[in-house]
């Protein structure tokens, strides 16, 4: 496995070995003696899965920027199965030199990335192409009365979707309701 290490030192993006030939592909999706050794080689907390989600989005779905408050704080690992997606992570830790910070990386089923986002960041895609399938694996349960969600288009984030003229941004009524950075600071719904 490949690790690439990013501006913001906790998110990685992770690449598996992949073995073609003429019959198609083979790789190891997940593995977490792997998985472990990236994050302890980097002194980064190592956890543990409890729940995998599966979604399907049509081209221009744009889903987030969503988050967990404590004790229900979500750690992702994601990844493609197919189509492609834009996808994002922004730091939300109060305190962390990089708050308010964001990555972004392309991840598809061409390219196999994994990308990794601890508990205390905001995430969110944008689908690249119709019928994207994206995985995660998350470190904490759904829970409903800790959910919360960033405005996608916040100009304090100033985050650059790579929205084309020609796809059309369909967000959730939820999600279009989201706070910006400044009121989810002004009323405490931060990590």
């Amino acid at each position: 496995m490949n690790v690439i290490e990013t501006k913001i030192k906790d998110l990685l993006i992770l690449e598996p070995r992949v073995f073609s030939d003429e019959r198609g592909w083979f790789m190891e999706s997940f593995n977490q003696q792997a998985f472990e050794q990236a994050l302890t080689a980097r002194n980064l907390n190592v956890p543990s899965f409890v729940q995998d989600n599966h979604s399907l989005s049509h081209q221009g779905v744009l889903r987030g920027l969503h988050y967990q408050l404590n004790p229900h704080a979500q750690g992702k690992l994601v990844r493609v199965v197919q189509g492609k997606v834009w996808d994002m992570a922004v730091d939300i830790r109060q305190g962390s030199q990089t708050f308010g910070q964001w990555v972004g990386v392309e991840l598809s089923a061409e390219n196999h990335r994994a990308f990794w986002i601890p508990a205390g960041f905001a995430h969110g895609f944008i689908a690249l192409e119709d019928n994207t399938q994206f995985l995660y694996k998350t470190t904490d349960y759904y829970a409903k009365e800790a959910e919360r969600s960033l405005l996608w288009n916040d100009t304090d984030l100033s985050i650059d979707w790579p929205v084309e003229n020609n796809i059309e941004v369909i967000v959730s009524e939820k999600d279009k309701e989201a706070m910006t950075l400044a009121q989810a600071m002004a009323t405490q719904s931060l990590f």
